[in-house]
C-alpha cells in the first residue's frame, strides 16, 4: 500500500516495469522537467509513478516553501513508496538531483534484497554549490546496482572534468548532456538545444537503449 503522499502515475497499468521517480530539492513532482521526462518514458511503455516528499507535500497544501527534510526522512517516504508498489512489477527508482541522490543511497539494500531492478539520476548532485571539495560520492565508488546517471556536461553539481576524476563503480552509466546545466540545458551560443538534450537524455532511458531493462536482471 503506497504512503500517503501526493503521488502522479503516467504510462500503462498493463506494464510490467515501473520507474519511480522523485523530484529535487526545490521543484515538485509536477515541474515540467518531471513532466516531460514522466510522459515521454510513459509513452515507451513504462508505467511511471511521481512522488513528492513530505516537505513539499506540506508546501503543495501551505504554499509556504520550507527546506527538505532531513535525509532519514527522505529515505523513509522512499523506502515506503518501494514497499507500496506490487512486487509483481520489475521496479526502477531514481529521480532529478536530491531525489535521484536519495535514491542511490539505499538503492543497493534495495537491489541486494530483489526489491529493484536499477537506478536512474538526472542530473547527479555531486557535490553542493561551489563545495567542488565535499564530493558525495563515496557510495558510488563500490555501487552494486546498474545505474545510468544522466549528467550536463557544465552542471554546477557535477561538471564533466570534476566527475571523469572520480573513482565511480563500474554499474554506472554517464550519459553526458552537452553543454548542459543541471537541467541539462545548454547554452543557446553552443548550438545545441533544451529539447535536443532532454530528448535524447530519454532516449538513453528508454528501453530500446538502456542495456538494464532488457536484462531482465
Amino acid at each position: 500500500m503506497l504512503p500517503d503522499l501526493p503521488i502522479l502515475w503516467d504510462g500503462p497499468e498493463q506494464a510490467d516495469t515501473i520507474l519511480i521517480l522523485a523530484h529535487g530539492a526545490g521543484a515538485p513532482m509536477d515541474s515540467r522537467f518531471m513532466v516531460t521526462f514522466a510522459e515521454s518514458l510513459a509513452e515507451r511503455g513504462i508505467r511511471v509513478l511521481r512522488f513528492e516528499f513530505p516537505y513539499m507535500a506540506e508546501r503543495r497544501l501551505t504554499g509556504k516553501k520550507r527546506p527538505p527534510d532531513r535525509q532519514e526522512k527522505l529515505l523513509s517516504a522512499w523506502r515506503q513508496i518501494i514497499e507500496g508498489v506490487s512486487p509483481d512489477k520489475k521496479i526502477y527508482i531514481g529521480g532529478k538531483s536530491m531525489g535521484g541522490r536519495m535514491a542511490s543511497l539505499i538503492a543497493d539494500e534495495m537491489y541486494q534484497a530483489g526489491k529493484i531492478k536499477g537506478l536512474i539520476c538526472l542530473g547527479y548532485p555531486f557535490y553542493p554549490p561551489k563545495r567542488q571539495d565535499k564530493p558525495r560520492t563515496a557510495h558510488l565508488a563500490g555501487l552494486k546496482t546498474p545505474t545510468l546517471i544522466v549528467q550536463g556536461e557544465r552542471d554546477a553539481l557535477g561538471n564533466k572534468d570534476t566527475v571523469l576524476g572520480y573513482d565511480l563503480s563500474d554499474k554506472i552509466k554517464i550519459s553526458w548532456a552537452a553543454d548542459g546545466n543541471h537541467d541539462l540545458i545548454p547554452r543557446k551560443r553552443s548550438g545545441f538545444t533544451e529539447q535536443g538534450n532532454w530528448d535524447q537524455a530519454i532516449q538513453q532511458i528508454s528501453p530500446l537503449n538502456f542495456p538494464i531493462w532488457r536484462k531482465g536482471a
